[in-house]
């Protein structure tokens, strides 16, 4: 069983090296599905392993200094409390099937959510790039700053809940929030604020006893090369392929959570 964690994080690292798409949208349900380990212990593991396998890269960009650290501010302003609320409802709520019943029908919503993102994140960047100078934009400015920590409340619940969403749609948010930031500042600053999220979920999740270390060893033993073979490869395909592929593969996972709880 040890192999097949490891060979399960060689595949969904090597898919998130070839995509770019978090590896909590794909390796939380392989966990809870293809391995039968309960809701719970996948979430809480597969959020220490995010924040692990997530950490060399956020350290990369920071050091080129394409990570935008206001905006990260503000996204941790709104992320950190709710991922705490989050965690102090989970310890109140009492039963482990209630817990296990709202954290499959979050992770279900998060992973449909996550798969529009990537359907249309091009369309996204595109329409916002038309609005930049426009009285719209202008307008926008003014309450961007509030937005952001909104946004960053939602995101910190939901990734709580489910380990899925800090990637994708914290992307696809700030390309609607931030048009003039490129789209290496923008996976820049989204990677840091999903490596601090995930790391401060996953230590809460910790402390209530849900992580499986092994599991999460193994896990990294095996996403580690296999986000390095993911990336080699990856500059070679267009987004344009990946992109729907990715987007039709987590709309089903997705639904199939949904309409299972």
């Amino acid at each position: 069983m040890e192999i097949a964690y490891s060979f399960a994080g060689l595949v969904v690292g090597f898919i998130v090296g070839l995509t770019g798409i978090g590896g909590g949208a794909l390796m939380t349900p392989i966990l809870i599905v293809g391995f039968g380990i309960p809701p719970v212990t996948a979430v809480s593991t597969d959020l220490l392993y995010a924040a692990i396998t997530k950490f060399g890269g956020s350290f990369s960009y920071a050091r080129k200094k394409l990570v935008e650290w206001r905006v990260v501010i503000l996204l941790l302003s709104g992320s950190v409390p709710g991922s705490l609320l989050t965690l102090n409802f989970l310890e109140g709520l009492g039963g482990l099937e209630k817990v296990e019943h709202l954290m499959n029908i979050t992770l279900g919503v998060s992973l449909v959510l996550t798969s529009i993102a990537v359907f249309f994140r091009t369309r996204i960047r595109n329409s916002v790039v038309l609005l930049k100078g426009t009285k719209f934009e202008k307008h926008g400015r003014r309450y961007r700053p509030a937005v952001t920590v909104l946004v960053g409340l939602i995101l910190g619940g939901l990734v709580t809940l489910s380990s899925v969403g800090a990637g994708a749609l914290g992307t696809a948010v700030l390309i609607l929030l931030y048009p003039r930031m490129s789209m290496q500042n923008i996976v820049g600053t989204d990677l840091v604020h999903a490596v601090v999220l995930t790391a401060i979920a996953g230590a809460g999740h910790y402390s209530m006893g849900n992580v499986d270390l092994w599991l999460l060893l193994f896990l990294i033993m095996g996403s580690l090369p296999g986000v390095f073979m993911g990336s080699h490869i990856g500059t070679r395909i267009s987004p344009k392929v990946i992109q729907p592929i990715m987007g039709s593969l987590l709309l089903a996972i997705g639904m199939r959570f949904v309409l299972a709880g």
